[in-house]
């Protein structure tokens, strides 16, 4: 927003509401307090070193190759954590406590990287006949499908969690860590999948858990759209670029089990630097949960300013839903990609470890790619109408999943999987554009654990289809894109007001208002009695 001036207004931040009322606020339209108090005598210090600026290196007596060499390394060194700090301290990021979460969401994009690469020496994605994909689906339904069932239901315990959010963050973390040393001594072995498919279920946990948290340590000078794409390009750069590499050169000198401590150093690391993000997330006073279903008759009461905020409801309406329902279908392609194509190498190229790089390499170059301009376009662009370009996006994927399906060869699998990263990142900052603009302030926590946890379910379905549907490409493609039309058509429906699905459609307002908890339950009820 701006003022008559052309420059930029402070918006409240919406972690305000949420301080308990025995902190002491600061000035409304101000940054947040610092995540350490600065003492006399570190404000004195940091005013020195502004004064007198960086010592410069000492140059070395006697100049030598190798000693001009190593000083100028520790220049750039530092020239580069220096401008990585800077950009991550930006916008008062530092004050607000969004650096402390960037530093943990890099951590998981890390331990996922690393995971991958410890993997692809494995057995993992090297089942590529029909007995040991049979074996394969029975550990993934065995994995996952507590996932499917508990996904549901986080929604709720998110808002019901009051004081453990850094917690379960970390938590996510150090289980990860226990299971990479479980990996260290089955990864030749069939126990190697419980642990990896879990490895991976919780990595889609905390990205749940991190949505209900960004928009607490939300900076005042940028919104929401921005700040996820922030999160997302600091994850692809330090955690999966940097941190594959690194996992890439231990498996190379150590084989998998390296990379596996790799990912269990990691994984420790997550959990230290999920503490140290501020305490004020975890004070959830005041917040009105929101919800996916929506019942009309539950709006006709009257909410009294004496409600209480945990009585209320906030359904998503009619613009985020139809988000929902195109970012769900689009993850689905994406979660399908992610393991279809690793089995689809292993068993095209007779177990040849140059060719099945090669194709990954593809592949993952191509994804990388498409997510890395998303978000940068998306961080970039007036979104007016977010929701068409959701319908857009899942239009884009649904076509080049079907010519895919047609056209049955490696570089159109390598297309589709840069339309999809790419269109995914740009459907994802469309909805959280919707999420910000139709939400109010008290429902936006809430209303991004549930839009998270629909889209990490989403992956997962996507991912199952991987690991289940034949390596043939114009048989695995047309099975996902008879369920991305599927999903194209309620999103369309959706947009225009309707829905295949009682209750989770379009068949609501644009922006819907709240609704009182009893009221719903009994418009559930009466749904029922006329059914």
């Amino acid at each position: 927003m701006r003022g008559d001036d052309g420059r930029r207004e402070h918006t409240e931040h919406p972690g305000f509401a949420n301080y308990s009322p025995s902190e002491a606020l600061p000035p409304r339209r101000s940054p947040l307090p610092p995540l350490h108090p600065v003492t006399p005598a570190d404000d004195e210090d940091t005013s020195r070193r502004t004064r007198v600026g960086p010592k410069a290196p000492t140059p070395p007596r006697k100049l030598t190759v190798t000693r001009v060499a190593a000083m100028r390394g520790r220049q750039l060194t530092n020239k580069g954590v220096e401008s990585f700090r800077r950009a991550a301290t930006a916008d008062g990021a530092d004050k607000s406590g969004l650096t402390a979460l960037t530093y943990a969401t890099m951590a998981n994009f890390a331990s996922d990287a690393a995971m991958a690469v410890a993997l692809a020496n494995t057995l993992f994605f090297s089942a590529a006949t029909g007995e040991d994909k049979t074996k394969v689906a029975l550990y993934l339904v065995i994995t996952i499908a507590p996932f499917a069932l508990i996904a549901p239901l986080i929604g709720p315990l998110l808002d019901r969690l009051q004081n453990g959010r850094r917690l379960a963050l970390a938590t996510s973390f150090g289980l990860r860590a226990v299971l990479a040393v479980v990996l260290v001594f089955n990864y030749d072995t069939w126990g190697l999948y419980p642990a990896a498919l879990g490895m991976m279920v919780l990595s889609k946990s905390f990205a749940v858990l991190k949505s209900a948290v960004t928009p607490r340590v939300l900076p005042p000078d940028i919104d929401l759209v921005r700040v996820n794409s922030r999160l997302t390009v600091f994850g692809l750069i330090g955690g999966t670029i940097v941190a594959g590499g690194l996992a890439g050169a231990i498996a190379f000198l150590s084989n998998s089990a390296g990379a596996l401590w790799f990912t269990c150093a990691i994984a420790v690391l997550g959990a230290y630097l999920s503490m140290r993000i501020p305490a004020w997330v975890e004070v959830t006073e005041g917040e009105v949960p929101a919800t996916i279903s929506y019942h009309a008759d539950a709006v006709t009461e009257v909410i009294s300013p004496d409600t209480k905020p945990s009585k209320r409801r906030q359904p998503l309406g009619r613009a985020v839903l139809t988000g929902l329902w195109g970012n769900g279908t689009i993850r689905v392609l994406t979660g399908f990609l992610t393991l279809y194509i690793a089995f689809v190498a292993k068993s095209r190229t007779e177990h040849e470890p140059l060719q099945q790089a090669l194709m990954l390499g593809l592949v993952g170059v191509a994804a990388g790619i498409g997510n890395f301009a998303g978000n940068a376009a998306g961080a970039r662009m007036k979104l007016g109408r977010p929701s068409m370009m959701v319908l857009r996006c899942t239009i884009a994927v649904t076509v080049i999943a079907i010519i895919a399906a047609i056209a049955d060869n490696l570089l159109l699998a390598a297309a589709a999987a840069l339309v999809a990263s790419g269109a995914s990142a740009l459907a994802k900052v469309s909805l959280d554009a919707s999420l910000q603009h139709d939400l109010p302030p008290e429902s936006i926590a809430s209303g991004f654990g549930r839009s998270e946890t629909v889209l990490q379910l989403s992956w997962v379905i996507g991912g199952t289809m991987g690991v289940l549907l034949p390596t043939e490409y114009w048989l695995g493609f047309t099975v996902v894109s008879v369920v991305l039309t599927i999903g194209l058509v309620q999103t369309i429906l959706t947009y225009r007001g309707l829905s295949m699905f009682p209750g989770f459609g379009g068949n609501r307002p644009v922006q819907a208002k709240q609704e009182i908890a009893d009221a719903t339950k009994r418009a559930r009820t009466t749904e029922k009695a006329a059914q």
